[in-house]
């Protein structure tokens, strides 16, 4: 797909993004999307895409950081739900509660039996959440080793990209079978009828990103919601004593012109 046509195309899926918005802020909808994946799979350019051309205050990313010595002592999934919508929310999840499944089950920060224990409940845990009227939705962006291992190469050489760079990541490159075997006993237990798992071919960023978000349409029962046009007001008539210009000064130089 030439570049003209991926804007495109991106651009039809964005407008369709501002129509499902006005319907969720409408119809006080409360949807939960789940970003999955390897690293660099892509995961945070599609959201990206999706949130770019909405209000934060609709879409609301959530990428929480490693938790603090109080949320270690808290039930694992607390603070999770204390990120979950209001009525009229999209809460995107760069990452979420799946973190017990694989980094923290790979990297040795819980135990065998807080692995298993998580992967009993959490079809119980996500059929509560259906049932209380969340639409969830979950994606787990696959890459091979092959494109993983450019990205990762990019990240190195590129000092835009360099800062995406941590040692956990080559680590988790390092680690790529043990990643391979319990996403696979992951998705064995967590794939049901009512939260299943939906698989992007991530290999090709741009397709997978228009397929992301075309599907992710597809599967929200969102209506187009009118749009009355409004009209620009008269300006207000300007004061005797209001200056016809503002009177600061301090202007930034202006080098690019």
């Amino acid at each position: 797909m030439n570049r003209k046509k991926y804007e495109n195309e991106l651009r039809k899926l964005q407008i369709e993004l501002v129509k499902l918005q006005a319907w969720v802020k409408e119809t006080k909808a409360k949807i939960v999307i789940i970003f999955e994946g390897r690293d660099a799979a892509g995961k945070g350019g599609v959201i990206r895409r999706i949130t770019e051309r909405v209000s934060s205050r609709v879409f609301r990313i959530v990428a929480l950081p490693t938790p603090t010595e109080r949320e270690k002592s808290q039930m694992y999934l607390q603070r999770y739900i204390s990120q979950f919508p209001a009525g009229g929310e999209i809460v995107l999840f760069d990452r979420s509660w799946y973190n017990r499944a694989m980094v923290e089950k790979v990297m040795g920060f819980c135990t065998e039996e807080e692995s298993q224990e998580f992967l009993v409940h959490c079809p119980k845990y996500e059929a509560a959440l259906v049932r209380s009227q969340i639409i969830l939705i979950k994606y787990f962006f696959d890459v091979s080793r092959k494109d993983q291992e450019k990205r990762f190469l990019k990240r190195i050489n590129d000092p835009l990209r360099q800062w995406k760079l941590s040692s956990m990541d080559l680590e988790s490159y390092r680690r790529w079978w043990d990643y391979t075997k319990v996403i696979d006993k992951m998705m064995a237990a967590t794939d049901t009828e009512f939260a299943p798992w939906y698989i992007v071919k991530a290999d090709n960023k741009e397709e997978a990103r228009l397929n992301c978000i075309s599907h992710l349409l597809s599967i929200i029962p969102y209506e187009e919601i009118p749009f009355e046009t409004p009209k620009l007001p008269k300006i207000k008539k300007k004061d005797e004593d209001t200056p016809d210009k503002p009177l600061f000064t301090n202007y930034i130089p202006e080098i690019y012109k």
